[in-house]
């Protein structure tokens, strides 16, 4: 079965030779050019495509609209954002509301594709391990109760709504409970070695993880600072951390 993706792109100079080209490497894509026709997309099937591949510049809907309304409704499709919009403030935003990628326009053909490539293969590991796996899709720790594949939240019985990539980066800390990670590290398993995040996006994911999950954010237990270095969950801490751990800014 064919691939399929969603292309959001109002510029069609733009829009048809990607199509085109989506089309020439084997995958079913479909374009829409605003926000509104993209969200009447997944209304009646939620799973209708594998990636969406979104401009934010939009008519009568931002793509931030539209990306927000999908993660709202619970669509957890891979979406990559391609815009004009180059502002380290714009690519934050875009990771917020629940990018998975962001690249900016104008782009080169092959690196497109690998990203697409990348989504796509990522996407369906995730979800063959969790059809293979069930049971260890709920994770537990400090009173919250994280669904890794339904991505429901609670804390202490209150629901919390989390991106997709924070969902990832939780999965991915419990993965590795104890353990120091480079910032280089979650970037490379997180955002994927061909994104183009900074480090300084790993901190500022760990302020918002520690802003859900902590009891006292600015005296973290569990999303641990280490000097010089990145991070470390522990799921269980047992007194406080090592010295220059905890608490420590990013």
């Amino acid at each position: 079965m064919k691939q399929r993706i969603l292309i959001v792109e109002d510029e069609r100079h733009i829009g048809v030779p990607l199509k085109f080209n989506f089309e020439a490497e084997g995958y079913e894509t479909t374009l829409v050019e605003d926000g509104p026709t993209a969200i009447k997309q997944f209304e009646a099937t939620p799973e209708a495509f594998d990636l969406v591949i979104l401009d934010l510049m939009l008519p009568s809907m931002s793509g931030y609209a539209v990306l927000e309304r999908l993660r709202a409704a619970k669509v957890y499709v891979p979406v990559l954002v391609l815009t004009a919009r180059t502002l380290s403030e714009d690519r934050i935003r875009g990771y917020d509301v629940g990018a998975d990628r962001y690249m900016t326009k104008p782009f080169e053909l092959p690196e497109l594709l690998a990203q697409v490539k990348s989504l796509l293969t990522r996407h369906a590991q995730l979800r063959g391990t969790a059809a293979a796996t069930p049971a260890g899709d709920v994770y537990e720790f400090n009173g919250a109760v994280v669904n890794f594949a339904t991505h429901e939240v609670q804390v202490r019985g209150e629901p919390k709504s989390l991106t997709p990539l924070e969902i990832k980066l939780v999965k991915y800390f419990a993965d590795n409970d104890g353990l120091v990670l480079t910032r280089n590290q979650i970037l490379d398993s997180v955002w994927g070695t061909d994104s183009s995040p900074t480090t300084r996006t790993v901190d500022n994911f760990i302020a918002r993880l520690r802003q859900h999950f902590e009891t006292d954010p600015a005296n973290p237990r569990h999303f641990l600072s280490v000097r010089g270095v990145g991070y470390r969950f522990v799921a269980q801490p047992t007194g406080s951390g090592p010295p220059g751990d905890a608490g420590e800014p990013p």
